[in-house]
């Protein structure tokens, strides 16, 4: 072949890698080819876009939802022909190196995710045309992280003050004559990727069964195309507490540590968006268990997350053994 080898490379710009608006992207094309070589267009481009696409069963047909949405796009040509198709430019034998430069939008865009079914991505692609039957192609998609603070809500200082505030709830579940009360105490609303949490849950057992507390974090992914929504749930372990035998009372603290990898919260997609909560249910019960929700907002950690410990947070320290 012609063309041995057609790759695209960008430069970081900080020590995560990623890149947010009003940022400059600049890298190279580098092709390496088997001896000289008539071009007819070679040409780099930057994108950002959102996908979301579904399908549903409606009987015996198959009805598909899809939509999608574009943040930027960029083209800069590297070579092409003087008259368009005669393949009048000449690439050398060898290693050719040709480098690029973009300037991202300076406006608010979704960070990079990827979900069930929809994905916001921002790419990087080359395209070299030999022919119409020879066209060689390659991408690399570069992470990109919202500049937004809160991408989840209004600008509203009292949403953004209530991230710092504990919340608790309580739930009271009757079985028969005899009933087993819950309350739960988290230390905030808000944490960031890789951050832990102080949880309190008091549990008054007077059923003659005995139950378990279990925690989990659950995960909502919400899409919509064509005026349909369509919704994704996961939940996952986040711990377990003591058994509480029947006719007593335990208080069970527990430290929570929020994955590092976990995408954080975000709105400011009209096609998708991502959301949390913090579950409690009590085992032990047949049907109808206690079961408390609590609102999480996941905020962007620090640089390095896998490299911070978590922090224990001064109140939690001051929950009832």
């Amino acid at each position: 072949m012609t063309v041995k080898h057609l790759s695209v490379d960008y430069n970081k710009v900080n020590e995560r890698g990623t890149f947010s608006p009003g940022d400059t992207i600049s890298g190279k094309v580098t092709v390496v080819t088997s001896k000289e070589t008539k071009v007819q267009c070679f040409v780099v481009k930057a994108k950002g876009k959102a996908k979301v696409a579904w399908s549903e069963q409606n009987g015996q047909v198959t009805e598909v939802y899809s939509d999608k949405k574009k943040y930027f796009y960029f083209e800069h040509i590297i070579l092409q022909d003087k008259n368009k198709g005669d393949g009048s430019e000449i690439m050398g034998q060898g290693r050719n190196v040709f480098p690029f430069s973009f300037e991202i939008p300076n406006t608010d865009m979704p960070s990079s995710y990827e979900g069930k079914w929809g994905k916001i991505t921002y790419s990087l692609r080359a395209k070299l045309t030999l022919s119409i039957w020879s066209v060689h192609k390659s991408k690399t998609e570069f992470p990109f992280l919202t500049k937004s603070e809160f991408p989840f809500a209004s600008k509203s200082d009292m949403i953004i003050m209530e991230l710092k505030e504990q919340q608790n709830a309580t739930r009271i579940s009757f079985h028969g004559f005899e009933k087993v009360t819950m309350n739960v105490t988290s230390e905030k609303v808000g944490l960031k990727q890789g951050e832990a949490m102080g949880v309190s849950v008091e549990v008054i057992n007077e059923t003659a069964r005995t139950v378990t507390p279990k925690l989990y974090l659950c995960e909502k992914q919400t899409f919509a195309a064509q005026s349909k929504r369509i919704v994704h749930t996961d939940e996952s372990m986040f711990g377990t507490g003591d058994t509480v035998p029947g006719g007593t009372s335990q208080t069970i603290t527990k430290v929570l540590s929020i994955p590092p990898q976990l995408p954080p919260t975000f709105f400011n997609c009209g096609m998708m968006k991502l959301e949390y909560r913090f579950k409690v249910t009590l085992d032990g019960f047949p049907a109808s268990a206690p079961e408390i929700k609590l609102p999480l907002v996941i905020l962007l950690g620090l640089p390095k997350p896998h490299q911070q410990k978590p922090k224990r947070s001064i109140w939690f320290r001051k929950l009832p053994g």
